[in-house]
């Protein structure tokens, strides 16, 4: 079935659609029905019952009313004591046409059934007195022909039986004195059968000032009339007397108008039937029959409303539970074209407010919105909370009418309007704009928070109310949930706590989070955020020697290391594909130097850029972290004055912010960049490689070493013929036959164009795998002439690396090995010449063979050098510089040695011409302390 929009269902009566009406004619007016002067739609009796719903309570009423009137029981006094606006004047009319009987009740929709359940056949005509207190005066007479009503009872005879009625109070009225239970009696049995309606009493009584006179009589006189009037009705089985009374001190007005009420209600109490106000249920009929001439054919409401109720139960999860039972589309039925939850809202929520009038108001409000959505050829199924067209001037005003000051720019900017963030939101995104989904989530929240107050324990309105008010069937629900966090986000006076949402007309923290985020300083306060997070996500279980994040080049070692150093860019060193790149100018500048010194170590070093078009998001994400957290530890230590539920959003705010800043570190932080060099010409020229790495790995550092094994941009297992291909390409080549292994492996943590070894150990391992065979290269601890020492070729041995250690290459090894594997000569016969000296050539001659490869030689020694020792004096201006230059030239050469201990000591001596101050003294034995100084002492001069 095809989901049709109301206004193709049911049809606004005439005023409704024109715009004709008027807010007044809402307000029922019982002495302009008394005079003649009401509109048709008050004033005539069967007009009225047309558009009238006989509620409970005004069933029971009429039923009692009509009893007494034909002296068949009843209720003598009927007390009409509600809430503001809920329908207590509507009901007096009711009476007043029942009644007075100008036509026959067969005419009057909806009585015959009362007077059935009366048991009353024939109903007698009635005379009927109606005592307006707004429209009496306790200073001005009313005139009528030469009698002169002064008082409330002079008013009541006359209405009752004209000039023969004011004769029998005629005294009491010219001196302002009650006429007393006796004089009442008779003025009211003879005028009976009859019915007085008093509205509005209490408005002309607090008019009267104790102990003073007027010609209405005096507060305690009019007081006592009341007692005397309700006392004589009991005595007269055929009149009755209908009065209302105000519920709340508003409608009672100030203390005169307390103490007015505080005397009648004693009164009225010995006698009264309270009548019963109109339910919720009830209101949705009274307002549905008064604003619609036709609500609709049943079979085509009932589809409606059952598609409806199929879509809720589809999605339980997502609505209220009451929308889930059969009732709840009963309700959908009977409210039809108007949603149940804009009657909740208003019945509930807005009927709280002191000048919201509860079926009067909503008759008056929904009148307006009628008419709009009428005009504007809204195609919604239902009239819904986000229906509510409040970028209409006129509906706009009414709904601010009942609030505080402050709304029309929270209504403008953020709920509803061309200039309204909801209305930008659903401009700026189809799946949102097609459906307006936040216009009409906004709108839903505004009905829904609005007359809720700072002081209520639990504000706002919830997620599944917010979807109630807003999602037809057949719309995706993901789309208003999807929107919902969006406005959260943007709109500066939405709250949220949990599941609640509310609007309120003082921004909310997230202003205060945009001011503050507007002011953070980047060098201070942003930088030494994001190098904190960056560095916080890699770790320290990894195999790179080091991870510099955002170290300036002075400050990156230039070492051999134990493994090559990751060096992570600032966030003005961003890797963006266009030609012209932050990241390689940066990244070449800290490969090329240290500080000001030139670079040696340049292929121990990869980089980690920023992504270009993520650093602008994750410098405001960080912006935003830090305007929270100062939120949050100023409220926590009383500088920002906030409750405990904005103390608690902010901490949610916070929180959130350090998930999605996590995040987008992560996001950012993606591009590995290699340096290598390609001899362009037979000149070294340097280029970049740049791979990303995934920002959802479990593990960034994990995944950079991957990325790294994966590219060959750092080898941890090197295969000999790898380095046999190194050694014939660079080394062995143009008849040489040996380098020094130290220096290739050097030259490797050197030159970009040699592979990235991840430490001195892998290039050990690969000398070690080399030797075990005769086809890659051999291996020798040194070379003492054309002889090498500790020669190794075809069989294991554990390489060291240190400056006489030599890879020899493979022919030259074998023609080595051949060349001192020659056999030995016979020895010479007894005589021979040569004296038993050594011979190079003739036979008979011996020759001495050289040490096999791995022989200890036997001649002697040279003396063995355990131990170095070495001093050198600084200039104390340069002393930092150079002693680094010291560490790295010098005491690395000892430290990669395996086995070599270093111990390395500093003296300082410092003279003065004149004595060295006390604060001077004090300075710098507390650092030296602190820097554990094994002697640190000032001595007097001797």
């Amino acid at each position: 079935m095809s989901l049709k929009p109301w206004r193709e269902i049911a049809t606004p009566h005439k005023d409704v659609l024109e715009g004709t009406f008027k807010q007044a004619e809402f307000a029922a007016d019982i002495s302009q029905v008394a005079n003649g002067s009401a509109t048709d739609e008050y004033q005539d009796a069967e007009k009225f019952f047309s558009r009238t719903f006989i509620t409970e309570g005004m069933r029971l009423l009429l039923i009692s009313v009509a009893q007494r009137l034909a002296s068949q029981g009843g209720d003598p006094v009927i007390q009409l004591q509600t809430a503001f606006g809920g329908g207590k004047t509507h009901t007096l009319l009711a009476v007043y046409h029942l009644a007075s009987r100008k036509v026959g009740t067969d005419k009057l929709t909806g009585i015959p059934p009362v007077l059935d359940e009366a048991g009353i056949q024939g109903l007698p005509p009635a005379r009927v007195a109606v005592i307006d207190g707004i429209k009496l005066s306790p200073s001005q007479p009313r005139q009528y022909g030469s009698v002169t009503a002064n008082t409330l009872w002079g008013e009541l005879a006359w209405q009752l039986l004209g000039d023969a009625g004011y004769e029998i109070v005629a005294d009491s009225d010219a001196d302002g004195t009650s006429p007393g239970k006796e004089v009442l009696t008779a003025l009211i049995r003879k005028a009976a059968p009859c019915v007085i309606l008093v509205d509005e009493l209490v408005a002309f009584i607090r008019q009267l000032e104790l102990g003073k006179h007027y010609k209405a009589g005096t507060f305690d006189s009019n007081v006592s009339f009341i007692q005397a009037l309700t006392e004589a009705l009991k005595a007269v089985p055929n009149a009755i007397l209908l009065a209302s009374l105000p519920e709340s001190d508003l409608e009672a007005g100030g203390t005169m108008g307390q103490r007015a009420l505080n005397s009648l209600e004693k009164y009225f109490a010995r006698v009264e039937s309270v009548w019963k106000p109109v339910g919720t249920e009830e209101a949705f009929e009274i307002v549905r029959r008064r604003l619609f001439e036709k609500p609709g054919e049943r079979a085509a409401v009932e589809g409606i409303s059952r598609q409806f109720s199929d879509f809720y139960r589809q999605h339980a999860e997502k609505f209220p539970v009451e929308t889930q039972s059969n009732e709840y589309f009963e309700r959908l039925c009977r409210s039809y074209p108007i949603h149940p939850e804009i009657f909740d809202r208003l019945y509930e929520d807005w009927s709280t407010l002191e000048k919201f009038q509860r079926t009067r108001g909503v008759l008056q409000y929904m009148a307006i919105v009628i008419h709009r959505l009428w005009n504007s050829d809204n195609k919604d199924a239902l009239i819904m909370p986000g229906s509510l067209p409040l970028e209409d001037g006129n509906v706009r005003n009414k709904s601010i009418h009942y609030l505080p000051q402050g709304w029309e720019p929270v209504i403008e900017r953020e709920v509803d309007g061309t200039r309204s963030a909801p209305y930008d939101i659903d401009g700026h995104h189809t799946l949102f704009g097609g459906v307006q989904a936040a216009r009409r989530t906004a709108r839903a929240i505004f009905l829904g928070s609005a007359p809720s107050t700072t002081e209520q324990m639990i504000r706002g309105v919830q997620v599944e109310r917010i979807l109630l008010g807003t999602v037809q069937p057949g719309q995706t629900l993901g789309v208003f949930e999807d929107v919902l966090k969006r406005l959260r986000d943007r709109l500066h006076y939405l709250y949220s706590d949990k599941d609640r949402y509310w609007l309120d007309t003082k921004p909310n923290l997230r202003r205060e989070m945009e001011s503050r985020k507007q002011n953070i300083n980047e060098r201070d306060e942003l930088l030494p955020l994001l190098k904190t997070r960056v560095t916080q996500v890699f770790g320290r279980n990894h195999q790179l020697g080091g991870v510099h994040v955002f170290t300036p080049s002075v400050d990156v070692p230039d070492d051999y290391g134990s493994g090559p150093r990751l060096v992570v860019l600032p966030t003005n060193a961003a890797y963006s594909r266009s030609e012209t790149n932050q990241a390689f100018t940066a990244a070449e500048e800290i490969l090329r130097n240290r500080g000001k010194q030139p670079r040696q170590k340049q292929n121990r070093l990869i980089f980690l850029a920023p992504d270009y078009d993520v650093v602008s998001r994750l410098k405001e994400q960080a912006r935003i972290f830090l305007a929270w957290k100062s939120i949050v530890t100023d409220i926590e230590n009383g500088h920002l004055n906030q409750d405990l539920s904005h103390l608690k959003q902010a901490k949610r705010n916070r929180d959130g912010a350090d998930q999605s800043l996590a995040q987008l570190v992560r996001e950012t932080y993606k591009w590995l960049i290699a340096p290598t060099e390609a001899f362009i010409k037979g000149k070294p020229t340097l280029t970049w490689e740049v791979v990303s790495v995934s920002p959802t790995a479990p593990n960034l550092i994990r995944a950079i070493e991957e990325k790294l094994r994966e590219e060959e941009w750092l080898i941890d297992e090197w295969s000999p013929i790898h380095l046999r291909n190194v050694l014939k390409q660079w080394y062995l080549k143009e008849g040489v036959d040996d380098v020094s292994a130290l220096k290739v492996w050097q030259d490797c943590c050197h030159y970009l164009y040699l592979p990235r070894l991840v430490n001195d150990n892998v290039f050990r391992t690969a000398i070690n795998q080399g030797v075990e065979s005769e086809d890659y290269f051999a291996f020798a601890s040194g070379k003492e002439g054309d002889r090498y020492l500790g020669f190794t070729f075809g069989r294991g041995a554990v390489a060291t690396l240190d400056e006489s250690s030599l890879l020899i290459d493979r022919e030259a090894a074998l023609a080595y090995r051949e060349r001192t594997q020659q056999p030995l000569q016979p020895a010479p016969e007894p005589g021979a010449s040569g004296g038993g000296a050594a011979s190079s050539g003739g036979s008979g001659g011996t020759t001495v063979p050289d040490p096999m490869p791995g022989d200890t030689d036997t001649s002697t020694p040279a003396a063995t050098k355990k131990r170095f020792y070495g001093t050198i004096s600084f200039d104390p201006v340069k002393a930092k510089i150079d002693f680094a230059t010291i560490m790295d030239e010098v005491v690395q050469q000892f430290i990669i040695k395996p086995g070599v201990s270093v111990k390395i000591s500093v003296e300082i001596e410092a003279s003065s011409r004149d004595a060295f101050n006390e604060s001077m003294q004090r300075t710098v034995k507390e650092n030296c302390n602190v820097l554990r100084f094994s002697s640190a002492e000032f001595e007097e001069e001797s």
